[in-house]
């Protein structure tokens, strides 16, 4: 028996060096709508809702901490997509999967496409602006 009971996912968050940065490309790519954040005296934050989904929050990095981006950082020579199936990212579906492939291509954005072995679901792969991995993946409305 698990140990939480009605567990669902409440939000994720994201630290970066430039939130507001971060925050516009997950509201125009994703569609998330900024929400009224807390105000904290240490760093900024920015609080993003996926409506019917989960919320994000983007943390201000510390200029303090000399850590990179992420491991796939926008300034890393591996930064390319075809590592990330098997590598840490997180997954959206979306219905039309076709166009929206279409509007990461017309962005600019380098992908990664790929199906499952059944051909039914589609997948792309592409990273956020401070590289960190993203999946798309065809629903059946698709």
């Amino acid at each position: 028996m698990a140990l939480a009971r009605g567990a669902t996912l409440n939000h994720m968050s994201r630290e970066s060096s430039d939130i507001r940065r971060l925050s516009n490309f997950y509201k125009e790519v994703f569609g998330f709508e900024e929400i009224e954040s807390p105000s904290f005296k240490e760093f900024k934050v920015i609080w993003l809702n996926l409506p019917g989904a989960f919320t994000m929050h983007l943390i201000e990095r510390s200029l303090l901490t000399k850590l990179p981006e992420s491991p796939y950082s926008a300034t890393s020579p591996v930064l390319d997509p075809s590592h990330l199936p098997r590598g840490h990212h997180i997954c959206f579906s979306v219905s039309n999967f076709d166009s929206f492939v279409q509007s990461l291509k017309e962005k600019g954005i380098e992908t990664f496409q790929k199906s499952l072995p059944d051909g039914k679901v589609k997948q792309v792969f592409f990273f956020d602006p401070d590289g960190n991995g993203l999946e798309v993946a065809s629903n059946e409305a698709s």
